[in-house]
């Protein structure tokens, strides 16, 4: 039997937000490409319309004709093409002159210079790839962050889109088989120095709920804990960490929200097993260890036979579900009689959990 905790929000909600984000993300998206090839698109627009504009000027001042200034355009586009201008012939005054020769010249900046943009903008994957991840995270509030996507990150990414929250991944690194699994996550991606004020501004941190730093590398961690503080002193914080001393640290002198070690969560996973119990879940609340445990009551346990509220009274646990037959019960009414067989998971101190292995063997030792 495994707990799955989920958020479940309204199905029509979720998909108004996908399509409101990615449209967003879209827009965003178009004015990178904006920005990559602006300079040539505002000296192809200047030519033709500006350039335009003074040749008609010019002419007009050299013929004592006026063109059309629709036809304007046209003739400077004609020129760039080395084709000249339709039914008119080559001017002999300089100051028109100069145009057949400047013309193609433009043309020859903005067409090597929009094929360089253009081949590096669409033919570079990975920068498309990354550029399209920023305006995706760009989209993001209220989000939470998970930097250093390693077993734990990826897993801790997993359970946070399992419950319909929206997750920004940062990593130093896109490796190909996290790329592929966040994708289908629906998670962006932002690769960079977790370090870096620049890549946590990318991921969003100024607008996120949470940032989670999932590295095993404690001194880094700090390092980012510190930038964290400075961009969104109100987001919640939590950092893996392998010292102790160091975890207290951080609580106490910069705010984190939580500091956990990965040993110190696993221990009593690891110890459970070996006494036939599953540790669900171990904190800390005011200096006290609790644990939410499952274990199936023994033939010949000192629980059989009991209540659930004379088991709760007498072993001063509180059993949050029972079950029997492939059913389960959340918080099972008082007079339910405990049979062996039955799964119950209890919730109770941490130093309590081997007398209630014990009360559990009874007979069998």
């Amino acid at each position: 039997m495994r707990m799955k905790t989920e958020l479940v929000l309204p199905s029509g909600a979720r998909r108004r937000t996908r399509i409101h984000r990615a449209l967003r993300a879209f827009l965003r998206d178009n004015s990178a490409i904006w920005r990559e090839f602006r300079r040539p698109l505002i000296v192809f627009f200047t030519a033709i319309i500006g350039g335009g504009l003074l040749f008609g000027e010019l002419y007009f001042l050299a013929t004592g004709i006026r063109l059309a200034w629709t036809s304007l355009p046209y003739m400077m586009l004609s020129l760039m093409s080395l084709q000249g201008i339709p039914e008119q012939p080559v001017p002999g005054e300089w100051y028109l002159l100069i145009f057949y020769y400047v013309m193609p010249a433009i043309a020859v900046y903005v067409i090597g210079r929009g094929a360089i943009d253009f081949v590096r903008v669409f033919f570079n994957r990975g920068e498309r790839r990354r550029a399209w991840e920023e305006a995706v995270a760009s989209t993001y509030r209220n989000h939470v962050i998970v930097m250093g996507i390693g077993h734990v990150g990826m897993r801790v990414v997993r359970v946070l889109t399992g419950m319909h929250f929206d997750v920004v991944a940062v990593d130093l690194e896109a490796r190909a088989g996290v790329e592929k699994e966040l994708s289908q996550l629906g998670v962006p991606l932002i690769t960079g120095d977790g370090r870096q004020p620049a890549t946590l501004e990318e991921a969003g941190l100024a607008l996120a709920r949470s940032l989670v730093i999932c590295t095993a590398n404690d001194h880094l961690n700090l390092e980012v804990v510190l930038r964290a503080r400075d961009l969104n002193p109100n987001a919640r914080v939590v950092v893996r960490s392998f010292d102790g001393q160091f975890a207290s640290q951080l609580e106490r002198l910069l705010g984190v929200t939580a500091v956990l070690s990965s040993s110190d969560l696993s221990a009593p996973a690891f110890a459970g097993a070996a006494v036939g119990i599953e540790v669900a879940q171990s904190f800390e609340m005011q200096g006290t260890q609790y644990s939410l445990i499952r274990l199936v009551v023994a033939p010949g346990s000192r629980m059989a036979g009991q209540t659930i509220g004379d088991l709760q009274q007498a072993e001063h646990i509180d059993i949050v579900l029972h079950e029997r037959g492939g059913e389960a019960e959340v918080n099972p009414p008082r007079d339910t009689n405990v049979q062996p067989g039955d799964g119950l998971v209890l919730f109770a101190r941490h130093n309590h959990i081997v007398d209630i292995v014990m009360d559990n063997r009874g007979g069998s030792d």
